[in-house]
């Protein structure tokens, strides 16, 4: 059912490298990475095209088999990426895609939805939150300060070799509450797909540091009520990197938004939860 990833050169000059499920003239769903498209598993992406879907995921800039040029200091901002979503959603269709977007892709999720409506149709936000990088608004919950304190404890790994890459994402994932050897596997997928062994990229790739060096300026949080499309927040009970409370955020300020909490959960989507993600997404318009 997958297809081999291949690019998609935007408007702009920025190449995306995309992978896509399902048939191509159904109704697209555009998945948001992570920051690679990697985040998203392969069970969900295989569940929405057998749902009827054209499911298309893709890597952000300076992942994957998306265009890199400095990921130490990206010239580039959150609303860039945002474009780009929209840039790709109109090349693949000739109608409005549902687009959604995982983790920091959530972010970007938002700000594509609210700066370009006439893309989208639906709007799909997994263990995410409604600010960008920095100081949390007070009523939102924070990252769990004594697994920050762990994680950023364990030792760095050496960036080039490819197993204890692996091994160093299986121990964060075990912190966080995800599966190990799921995040082990992913991690040396992503390793394989990251356009060589230089210590920057496969940080960038592993552990998505560029987008911590955003531009994520001015604020959106206070436009989501403008958001006039069908929405779904799927968050994870156990998140402990973005806790629950900032996908219970999102549900509230975005009107009708449903919210589906996934019990067994943590940052991840793990396989056991796809079809219910996907019998949700397939659900909204």
């Amino acid at each position: 059912m997958r297809s081999t990833v291949h690019s998609f050169r935007t408007p702009g000059g920025v190449t995306l490298g995309v992978e896509h499920f399902g048939d191509a003239a159904a109704p697209l769903i555009l998945l948001a990475g992570g920051t690679t498209m990697l985040s998203w598993p392969d069970a969900l992406c295989e569940a929405l095209a057998r749902g009827g879907r054209h499911v298309v995921r893709y890597d952000l800039r300076d992942s994957g088999a998306s265009t890199t040029v400095d990921p130490g200091a990206p010239a580039y901002t959150l609303r860039d990426l945002a474009a780009d979503a929209a840039a790709l959603a109109r090349g693949l269709a000739d109608r409005p895609a549902h687009l959604a977007g995982i983790g920091v892709g959530g972010m970007v999720g938002q700000v594509a939805a609210l700066d370009h409506p006439d893309a989208f149709s639906a709007l799909t936000l997994a263990g995410t939150r409604p600010v960008a990088p920095g100081p949390v608004d007070d009523d939102l919950p924070d990252h769990d300060e004594a697994v920050l304190k762990q994680r950023f404890a364990l030792p760095m790994p050496d960036w080039s070799d490819r197993a204890a890459v692996a091994e160093f994402a299986a121990a964060r994932a075990q912190l966080l509450g995800d599966d190990p050897a799921a995040a082990r596997a992913t991690a040396e997928r992503v390793f394989d797909r990251t356009p060589g062994t230089d210590p920057a990229l496969q940080t960038a790739n592993q552990m998505g540091m560029a987008f911590a060096k955003l531009d994520c300026e001015p604020r959106w949080r206070e436009r989501l009520p403008e958001l006039a499309l069908p929405a779904l927040v799927v968050h994870g009970r156990h998140n402990r990197f973005f806790p629950v409370g900032n996908g219970e955020a999102l549900a509230r300020e975005i009107p009708g938004a449903r919210l589906l909490v996934l019990e067994q959960a943590a940052t991840a989507i793990p396989d056991a939860a796809a079809e219910e993600v996907a019998a949700a997404m397939l659900a909204l318009p």
